[in-house]
């Protein structure tokens, strides 16, 4: 099957993934939508979008299930989608929406060198999900509303982030404790133990979306050199198979497998290198690594199951500290316990953002993909 006839497929069976409920998962859903149909054109996608995301916001803005004082940064990322359909619809509800989530974002704890908490639920923490659940949509909205101090704000925000994250060579642990309290964050650092692969995706993933965005000047000129040193690690180590490792700076741990959710991440996030003036050499090739990848997902995770095609081989959650009684420690170990499912939103999304980004590199030959030629 081709992959977008399963996306069309996949939407049209879609359930909200939180009953209805404002949520990232959903968010990623309607990311892979607005992409596709930047890319193509085709309305459907973008009824598609209009469909799903239309229940969830009334009239007046408001969101459905959304609790500001829960300081979760999670929900802010399906605000991109307002912006965008607030642009294209000029119906004020989507950009009333947004006013909602900026303002929780105005009174979001912060750890004291300035970065947002995760949640309110986790104290003091930082994690790499977090950069792209918040800081695309306030560069976005700040682009929007002509208030750039968001736009320094959030370009502070990843620095230091990646400043607390780093273990070198471009590699980056899924989160930072600034209390040290968690047994998960290391005494003198506050890191976690392990690179998670999802982890960098999510954090790829802002990078690219952010500086896609931004003027290439001084403002973005570190941030444009330390991702392209990242997105050429990521690109470093893909496996044979065009895919990579759920615990990314283990390959040979025993149990290890090729991920689908972070090869779609990494995939989308690669497949922008050419565009964004990286300060690293051999983009091209970057870029060519995040087409193999598409192929790749393409050629082995769309499988027939139960009479539908669908995408495998995704981790269905993975986090730190307590969750559901029991205790994540962050240790390599960890992450290949989480359940692997099929078609869980953070997997689909982001394999039809990189399917988007494709589509557009194929347009500029820049990175021709096999399965585009039959589309």
């Amino acid at each position: 099957m081709k992959p977008t006839e399963y996306f069309d497929q996949f939407c049209s069976r879609y359930e909200a993934y939180k009953n209805g409920a404002w949520c990232y998962e959903d968010g990623c859903i309607y990311r892979g939508l607005e992409l596709l149909y930047k890319a193509t054109g085709e309305q459907r996608w973008f009824d598609h979008l209009i469909r799903l995301i239309s229940p969830q916001v009334g009239k007046d803005g408001s969101l459905a299930g959304y609790t500001p004082d829960e300081f979760n940064i999670d929900n802010i990322l399906p605000g991109r989608n307002l912006l965008f359909l607030d642009r294209e619809t000029g119906d004020p509800r989507y950009m009333a929406a947004a006013k909602r989530l900026i303002a929780q974002l105005d009174t979001h704890p912060r750890i004291p060198a300035g970065n947002y908490w995760h949640k309110k639920r986790y104290h003091s923490q930082v994690w790499l999900d977090g950069l792209y659940m918040g800081l695309p949509f306030q560069v976005e909205y700040a682009m929007a509303a002509g208030e750039t101090p968001r736009i320094s704000d959030a370009l502070q925000q990843m620095a230091t982030a990646l400043a607390l994250t780093a273990i070198g060579g471009g590699m980056h642990v899924h989160g930072y404790d600034d209390s040290r309290k968690e047994k998960w964050a290391d005494s003198a650092t506050g890191k976690s133990p392990a690179v998670w692969a999802r982890a960098m995706g999510w954090q790829a993933m802002a990078l690219v979306d952010i500086l896609a965005v931004l003027p290439d000047d001084h403002a973005t000129a570190a941030l444009r050199r330390q991702t392209g040193t990242i997105l050429t690690a990521i690109a470093n180590r893909q496996q044979a198979s065009g895919l990579w490792p759920q615990v990314l700076d283990a390959p040979d741990l025993d149990g290890n497998y090729e991920e689908t959710s972070a090869s779609a991440m990494f995939a989308y996030a690669l497949s922008y290198a050419t565009d964004l003036h990286l300060d690293a050499p051999d983009m091209q090739r970057v870029t060519a690594a995040g087409a193999k990848a598409v192929d790749a997902l393409a050629d082995t995770r769309l499988i027939d199951e139960d009479g539908e095609t669908r995408l495998t081989g995704i981790c269905q959650v993975a986090g730190l500290g307590p969750f559901n009684g029991r205790y994540r420690d962050g240790s390599p170990e960890y992450y290949l316990v989480e359940e692997v499912v099929s078609d869980d939103a953070k997997g689909v999304g982001p394999f039809m953002m990189a399917y988007a980004q494709v589509i557009l590199s194929l347009k500029d030959q820049v990175a021709p993909v096999r399965h585009l030629a039959s589309n």
